[in-house]
C-alpha cells in the first residue's frame, strides 16, 4: 500500500518514468509543486501540454518545430548544399550553438544498435536517402556529426557506404580533432565542436 495520496502517487510515478529520474528525485519534483501557487503549477502544466500540441516535426530535417519546414530549413541564406547529419535532436543545437555551421541538419533520431535492436529501417535514414535524390545533384556535402563511439562508428560507416553508392559526386565528412573518443556531442563545450566543425574529414 502507497504511503502517499493516490494523487500524488500517480505523479510520482509519472516522474519517475522520465529519464535519469528516481523516486527520490520524482519525490523532489512533486513536493516542490506542492509548494508553488496554482498558477504556476498551472503555466507548468499549459507548458507540457503546449510541447504535445504545438510542437509537430519538421518533414525535411525531421527536427522539432512549432512549423514546418522549420526555420531552419526555410531560411533561404542558409547553404542547402550542406547538410549535417547528427543522431538525436539535443544534437542539433549544440552544432548550431557554435556558429560554424551555416548549412542544414537531418536528424536521424538514434543511432545503429544492433544489440538493442536499432536498425536502418528504424531511423530517418529514408527520409535522408530521398533529401538526395530529390536534391538533383545540388548536395555537395554531409557532414557525420556522430558521437565517437562504438554505435555512432557503426551509423557513419553505414551512412557513408549508403550515400557513395549512389555514385553522385557527394563529399562527406566528419567531425574532426576535439572529440575524444567515447565522448557524447550533446556534453561538448561549443568550443571543442566548432573545432571539430572546422577540422572535419573527409571519409
Amino acid at each position: 500500500m502507497s504511503k502517499f495520496p493516490p494523487a500524488l502517487q500517480n505523479l510520482i510515478d509519472r516522474f519517475s518514468r522520465l529519464p535519469g529520474v528516481g523516486p527520490k528525485t520524482a519525490l523532489r519534483f512533486v513536493f516542490y509543486l506542492l509548494k508553488q501557487p496554482k498558477e504556476e503549477v498551472a503555466k507548468f502544466a499549459a507548458a507540457i501540454d503546449a510541447v504535445k500540441n504545438q510542437i509537430a516535426v519538421c518533414q525535411v530535417c525531421q527536427n522539432f518545430s512549432e512549423k514546418n519546414p522549420c526555420p531552419i530549413c526555410a531560411d533561404s541564406r542558409r547553404d542547402h548544399s550542406l547538410i549535417c547529419v547528427v543522431a538525436g535532436h539535443q544534437d542539433l543545437p549544440v552544432i548550431e550553438n557554435t556558429g560554424e555551421h551555416h548549412g542544414t541538419y537531418h536528424v536521424l533520431g538514434g543511432v545503429l544498435d544492433p544489440l538493442h535492436g536499432i536498425t536502418p529501417d528504424q531511423l530517418k535514414i529514408k527520409e535522408l536517402v530521398a533529401r538526395i535524390q530529390n536534391a538533383n545533384g545540388k548536395i555537395k556535402e554531409i557532414i557525420l556529426a556522430m558521437n565517437p563511439d562504438l554505435e555512432g562508428e557503426t551509423t557513419m560507416l553505414y551512412l557513408t557506404k549508403l550515400i557513395k553508392s549512389f555514385g553522385k559526386p557527394i563529399k562527406i565528412t566528419r567531425l574532426a580533432r576535439g572529440l575524444p573518443m567515447g565522448s557524447d556531442l550533446e556534453y561538448a563545450d561549443e568550443v571543442t565542436v566548432s573545432d571539430a566543425l572546422k577540422g572535419r574529414k573527409e571519409i
